[in-house]
């Protein structure tokens, strides 16, 4: 069985540097689209929003529209009423019955004026819900109209993009599976606690390309030789030396152009 090639350092760095400037144009791309998706999705939640108030608006309207009819009718039975009442006193027997119905006239009066009074009041809520209403439909509008342009700023971005980034996180992955697990682990936390998610650099002018801190000619010498893996001591990144990176930089170009 043949004896699998044992990686080298310097094999190890370049396939790091590789993978940093994979993540990077992913980064990228990204940053293109900023924060686009999460105003979309505002706009989405907001217009959502708005329409849910639309439609109580709309179903309170109803609601008070069904009140008027039940106090119309209401009317209407008061009136039939009293019309009874009326063609009862003309019958009785004695005063004590004419007055117990003109009471009850009196009561029915009193019920038409207390419903006439709540149509009214009910036509004022209606007056101002239309109001309400037909602000919040104008509001629809114009952040329908707003979201529409959102989207198709998103839309167009992810049509130049989308293809290009899938192509990037796949080879993104597939590079991870060729270096070992904890130079992997290592490179993802470093990641994540930089602000710009170089976990990689060189040295450029005898400093850090990440944190800009001087780096010590001794240990200068001792990337440029890529016998181990160094990190800055100031940001936790992985140092590279100048010169592998550039090649790395026009080697990973040249696969970015095809994608």
């Amino acid at each position: 069985m043949a004896k699998k090639k044992e990686v080298t350092v310097e094999e190890r760095l370049r396939a790091l540097y590789d993978l940093q400037l994979i993540d990077s144009r992913i980064d990228e791309i990204r940053n293109v689209r900023g924060e686009l998706p999460l105003e979309v999705r505002d706009l989405e939640d907001e217009v959502a929003g708005l329409n849910i108030r639309l439609d109580k608006l709309i179903s309170n309207l109803e609601v008070i529209d069904n009140d008027i009819v039940s106090k119309k009718n209401q009317i209407e039975e008061s009136k039939s009423l009293i019309k009874k009442y009326s063609e009862q006193q003309k019958n009785v027997r004695n005063n004590r019955e004419f007055n117990s119905l003109t009471k009850e006239v009196e009561f029915q009066e009193l019920e038409i004026e207390l419903a006439e009074k709540h149509i009214k009041e009910f036509k004022v809520q209606i007056e101002q819900k239309k109001e309400v209403i037909a602000q919040t439909k104008e509001r629809i509008k114009q952040r329908d109209t707003h979201l529409k342009h959102k989207k198709g700023e998103l839309n167009d971005i992810l049509a130049e993009t989308q293809k290009e980034e899938e192509a990037l996180i796949a080879k993104s992955e597939d590079y991870k599976t060729q270096i070992e697990a904890r130079l992997v682990t290592a490179y993802d936390r470093i990641r994540k606690n930089v602000k710009n998610g170089l976990a990689v650099v060189a040295i450029e002018r005898g400093a850090s390309g990440g944190s800009f801190f001087t780096i010590p000619p001794q240990i200068q010498v001792e990337i440029a030789s890529r016998k181990k893996i160094i990190t800055d001591e100031h940001s936790g990144r992985i140092l590279v030396d100048a010169e592998l990176a550039e090649e790395q930089k026009v080697k990973m170009e040249k696969m970015f152009s095809k994608l």
